[in-house]
């Protein structure tokens, strides 16, 4: 609604070609030097009047929120490159996509899906002439979507018991190791992503009660949600807030203490000596993985593909429709 409100504002403030019985909304070009200096709120606002997608449609309040945060994304690259979205050329866009790249699992479409924003985004500042050039748009042209997305990496059963049994146990070793065993265990028994996992809060955690839980908070398109905390995740988690101090509005995992800083590579690193640890060899070996895995359990436990997108935060079964098909004799859920 927020909007659609914003929408009929700019209608009743805009200028109108009369044709004595109708007129017809003609919607104001967002001028330069917006898109140059305030591409985000500039952005938003294309996407909240202007813009519509393949069907011609407007779009929902979920996929602008999605969109803004690719488009911030990429807008954070440009200003490393000291660029602006008026101002980038093709090799700007190229070094983006190696990047992200690096952070997606192979055959995944995350990379065209952005080349397809930047494409859209371009050819708008084209057709207004804010820009000369679609720098966007051979990348987007030359890049087709998969017809098949590749199978979702996980721990089978087996697997998964040996990495429950290692996490209760603790790791060995000093704090860091303490921090590890915690992390893993909350990532493998929740099924939280990286990114919310270094946002939960010590007051997040109830570890106690007839159902020990973590709550995520809202964040972008996700609404809050709770997610029951296995048992065998309780022993490590608990040694870790035992071992560490602050109230209940600090980070569970602060980003700067003394076990080192909790960055993305930190997260990825610990995961990936656990699943080292077990032997897991696949091709994937990232925070990814452990999400797969909680969600293939509900699955194998009897929840149907809505509790389990639930349980993940999406808003799609997608996801959680190719980990069912990773399950022998599994019945068919539409």
């Amino acid at each position: 609604m927020r909007g659609r409100s914003r929408l009929f504002a700019r209608i009743a403030d805009s200028p109108a070609v009369v044709d004595n019985s109708y007129s017809v909304y003609l919607p104001p070009m967002i001028p330069e030097h917006d898109w140059r200096n305030a591409p985000l709120q500039t952005f938003r606002l294309w996407q909240e009047t202007d813009a519509t997608g393949a069907t011609r449609r407007p779009f929902s309040v979920r996929s602008i929120v999605q969109h803004v945060a690719m488009f911030e994304r990429f807008v954070r690259h440009l200003a490393r490159s000291e660029v602006s979205i008026v101002t980038f050329g093709p090799e700007h866009l190229e070094s983006f996509l190696a990047e992200l790249e690096t952070h997606c699992a192979p055959g995944t479409s995350t990379p065209l899906r952005y080349a397809k924003l930047l494409d859209r985004v371009c050819r708008h500042l084209v057709e207004t002439g804010v820009r000369e050039d679609n720098p966007a748009s051979l990348r987007a042209q030359q890049s087709a979507w998969p017809v098949d997305e590749p199978t979702p990496l996980f721990l089978d059963s087996v697997a998964d018991a040996r990495l429950q049994d290692l996490v209760s146990c603790g790791f060995a070793g000093d704090a860091r190791a303490t921090r590890n065993a915690a992390v893993v265990a909350l990532l493998l028994a929740t099924g939280i992503t990286s990114a919310e996992i270094r946002r939960v809060r010590r007051g997040d955690v109830c570890l106690v009660g007839a159902r020990p839980h973590t709550t995520v908070r809202a964040h972008g398109a996700r609404a809050e949600r709770i997610v029951t905390v296995a048992q065998f995740a309780l022993a490590p988690l608990q040694a870790w807030m035992d071992s560490t101090t602050g109230d209940s509005t600090e980070l569970l995992f602060a980003l700067h203490a003394a076990t080192g800083s909790f960055c993305e590579e930190t997260l990825w690193r610990a995961v990936h000596e656990a699943l080292d640890e077990i032997g897991f060899k696949g091709g994937d070996r990232s925070p990814r993985v452990l999400r797969n895995t909680f969600a293939r359990r509900q699955l194998l436990a009897g929840r149907t593909n809505a509790d389990v997108s639930r349980l993940l935060g999406l808003s799609s079964s997608r996801t959680v429709i190719r980990l069912r098909a990773t399950i022998a004799n599994a019945p068919v859920q539409t």
